[in-house]
């Protein structure tokens, strides 16, 4: 027979980490659900916080493998815990995976960057093509390209308006098309209006500066450039395509998102990733808009770029 006492001492040894169990993965879904919540407020030192923002949507990666980790651990407190991380993307981000947008198009848009160096630019183009919208635009027109991408549209796309290394390819009339300062050394932004059956259509097309770790002052600077342009333009209803070397869930684009309503959100399905082409993992190529209502949104793989093409179709 055991001395007093001993059984309780046992029970009590062999409780503590069934107690304990799960512990950190408990810790872990506390701070991915505080991350979810709060990456906006992380200090945007070097663009961390951009590059974290912009990354957000892959924050939901946690959640498999700490609910993996809770079931092979046998933790219901774990597992528990782990579905507020889950719950927090959701609300984030399940919104896009949702059904939206249809109804009648009345005009079809598309933009691309071609990629400078494109070993086939037609090729790059008659992808855009084949999704068969009304206007076309394109950046990184570099001087070898540009006779094939204007040999390549020409018969369908009469209508072109050209700045630096963006261009403006349409089926209708383009009233008028000037070049746009975004601060940087040479122009690579316009706006035109183009002349459309439902009427006129302010359509920019832009390609803001380019971004890397720690460097993104002069992709900011642009981004601030152009929603002051946009402040002042008092067209009713505008498109802005291209290229703008963030995402749209990075803080710094809120400038052009307090005044501009994203096509993919509204009327797509999914992130719409476009960069790196053979496997995108974020969305640098965007629809921007106002004055109009969005019916559809996509993207289109496109052969030789390191972009795939973002498309979308819009209604008054």
């Amino acid at each position: 027979m055991p001395p007093v006492g001993t059984e309780n001492i046992s029970t009590g040894a062999q409780a503590l980490p069934s107690r304990s169990r799960g512990g950190g993965i408990v810790i872990a879904a506390t701070l991915l659900t505080a991350l979810l919540a709060g990456h906006r407020f992380i200090p945007n030192v070097r663009g961390v916080g951009s590059l974290i923002d912009s990354g957000a949507p892959f924050l939901g990666l946690g959640v498999p493998v700490l609910a993996l980790t809770a079931l092979l651990r046998r933790s219901r407190r774990a597992l528990l815990a782990v579905l507020v991380p889950a719950v927090a993307w959701a609300a984030l981000f399940g919104a896009v995976w949702l059904p939206d947008g249809g109804g009648p198009v009345e005009l079809r848009v598309a933009s691309q960057n071609l990629k400078v160096g494109n070993a086939d630019p037609s090729a790059t183009v008659r992808a855009v093509v084949a999704s068969d919208p009304d206007v076309i635009a394109l950046q990184e027109i570099a001087g070898e390209a540009r006779p094939s991408v204007r040999e390549t549209l020409r018969d369908r796309y009469p209508h072109e308006a050209e700045q630096s290394t963006v261009g403006l390819w349409s089926r209708w009339p383009i009233r008028e098309s000037v070049g746009v300062d975004t601060g940087l050394p040479w122009t690579r932004a316009l706006r035109a209006v183009v002349a459309a059956p439902t009427g006129d259509v302010v359509v920019y097309v832009v390609h803001l500066g380019s971004a890397r770790a720690g460097r993104t002052a002069t992709r900011d600077h642009t981004v601030e450039a152009l929603s002051a342009a946009l402040r002042r333009d008092g067209a009713q209803r505008i498109i802005v395509l291209g290229d703008f070397n963030t995402a749209t869930t990075d803080r710094m684009m809120a400038p052009l998102t307090d005044q501009l309503h994203d096509a993919q959100a509204e009327a797509g399905r999914g992130f719409g990733f476009t960069w790196p082409s053979a496997l995108p993992v974020t969305r640098p190529d965007h629809v921007l808009y106002r004055g109009l209502t969005a019916a559809s949104a996509g993207v289109v793989r496109t052969p030789a770029s390191d972009h795939r093409a973002v498309v979308a179709g819009f209604r008054r």
